[in-house]
């Protein structure tokens, strides 16, 4: 599977996106190959079509399960999870939701150093060590 990942993360990438994650799983009685994307802005329909089309290209190709499943791609959603620093570089100018054993934050996130994130929410600004972040997931606030 993880080779599978790293063709798919090139593939994906090649067409302008990011690999969020890649899941194979029973669903239904059935299996399903999940491809969740993301990219700068949001993710509609069109985009999901367009990477579906090579991935399958590349999963005739490659023939990697001996079921038979369907591949469904998607987005990796408006309130995901940030598990990494990549991730959350990315989401610099993003509403975030950032929980510490002592706090939760909901801002828009400023800055990120790999260290020390900066948040902003109305006329204030928190900053966090990055070490103390237990969980941080993009958050919309309506």
């Amino acid at each position: 599977m993880e080779k599978l990942k790293i063709r798919f993360k090139e593939i994906v990438e090649g067409l302008g996106y990011y690999l969020y994650d890649v899941i194979y799983e029973k669903e239904n009685g059935g299996y399903v190959l999940k491809v969740l994307i993301e990219n700068d802005t949001f993710i509609d329909i069109d985009d999901c079509v367009k990477v579906s089309r090579e991935l399958s290209e590349e999963l005739d190709v490659l023939d990697p399960f001996t079921e038979a499943y369907n591949l469904e791609v998607s987005s990796s959603g408006a309130e995901r999870e940030l598990r990494n620093s990549e991730e959350i570089k990315r989401a610099i100018g993003k509403t975030v939701e950032l929980k510490t054993i002592e706090q939760l934050l909901v801002g828009k996130l400023v800055s990120f150093n790999d260290e020390v994130l900066e948040l902003k929410y109305k006329n204030k600004t928190f900053k966090v060590d990055y070490i103390d972040v237990s969980y941080i997931r993009l958050t919309i606030i309506f």
